[in-house]
């Protein structure tokens, strides 16, 4: 983001929401950095009048945008750039967003507007996360006083994401102006359909295996050895262990045997999926906060563990049970 921007002209062109909405979830499409300031620039000045707190997620480049075309008023907006995935998986993402909200609170409208871009990253299975993420906000946030401005910048997002912008946000700014988007509908219908991408190792086999474990006990002692094994930063390892265990304690404890469970290994990524033979669910979005709310002494913490210290978390239904299955980096 090079070009210069008179930071007058970004008064103009779009509307500013109504901030008297309970909710409001708006994708905005841009070419170029004026045209991104024509969206923000409205959003955050409506919001500073009302009395919102207003929070800007964003990277630095974007961020120094913003605050410069606010010129005094910058001082007015905070930043944490935890929300837009710099630094920080999705489940983690989300408890900050849950922290700002409840911060907006003591503002004088008890309102929170965010701006935010989230960083897709390059791999299919990266671009899938945001995609996901972006879907969830619409039933996390609903109802919630919060308004947010997603930033989707067409020089640089693949086609996969851009895309994927009116099916995950009611309203669009676009060309200059505000409009519903014709293309949202069932968020976890959405996110059913988007494509689990398959790690090319795979094809080669799993490293470990087992069709029916005998015991919760003895899955949770087999899972730990090949991590161990397989896995050279030992905190890596004890992190990656607890999360499938948490994960294969659900199957014996929710599902029905057999249990069973896979392992994949290439030089730099891990996949294990772990299956049983119960009635399953079928919420894409489970486990992106604890099942209980904030008392985690009220257990339901599996998925939503497994979330922060895995890279990608996807349940699987299937006929006859389901899968869960987690991927990771290793480097």
């Amino acid at each position: 983001m090079s070009e210069a921007v008179d930071a007058g002209t970004t008064r103009a062109a779009v509307p500013a929401l109504d901030g008297a909405q309970p909710h409001a979830h708006v994708g905005l499409l841009f070419g170029s950095d004026a045209e991104m300031l024509a969206g923000v620039v409205p959003f955050v000045e409506a919001g500073l009048l009302a009395g919102d707190l207003i929070l800007v997620s964003c990277p630095p480049a974007t961020v120094a945008l913003i605050t410069g075309a606010l010129g005094d008023r910058a001082a007015e907006v905070a930043v944490d750039e935890r929300i837009c995935l710099i630094g920080t998986r999705v489940a983690d993402a989300t408890g900050v967003t849950a922290e700002w909200v409840q911060r907006a609170r003591a503002a004088r409208s008890g309102r929170l507007r965010l701006v935010t871009q989230v960083r897709f990253g390059t791999a299919p299975r990266s671009r899938r996360e945001g995609l996901r993420y972006e879907a969830a906000v619409n039933p996390g946030l609903a109802g919630q006083p919060v308004s947010v401005l997603c930033l989707f910048d067409r020089r640089e997002l693949p086609a996969d994401v851009l895309g994927g912008v009116a099916r995950t946000h009611p309203l669009l700014i676009s060309g200059g102006a505000v409009r519903p988007s014709g293309e949202f509908g069932d968020q976890r219908d959405y996110v059913r359909r988007l494509p689990v991408p398959r790690e090319s190792f795979e094809d080669a086999g799993p490293v470990f295996g087992v069709t029916d474990a005998e015991s919760l006990a003895a899955l949770r002692a087999a899972l730990r050895a090949v991590m161990s094994e397989r896995v050279s930063d030992p905190d890596l390892a004890e992190d990656l262990h607890f999360a499938a265990s948490e994960i294969a304690s659900n199957a014996f404890r929710h599902g029905a045997r057999p249990v069973s469970a896979k392992v994949w290994v290439s030089d730099d990524r891990l996949v294990c999926a772990i299956s049983d033979s119960g009635p399953g669910f079928d919420d894409p979005f489970t486990g992106f906060r604890p099942a209980h709310g904030d008392d985690l002494a009220l257990g339901g913490m599996g998925l939503w563990l497994a979330r922060k210290l895995w890279d990608h978390v996807d349940v699987l239904p299937r006929p006859g049970g389901v899968t869960v299955r987690l991927s990771t980096r290793l480097s």
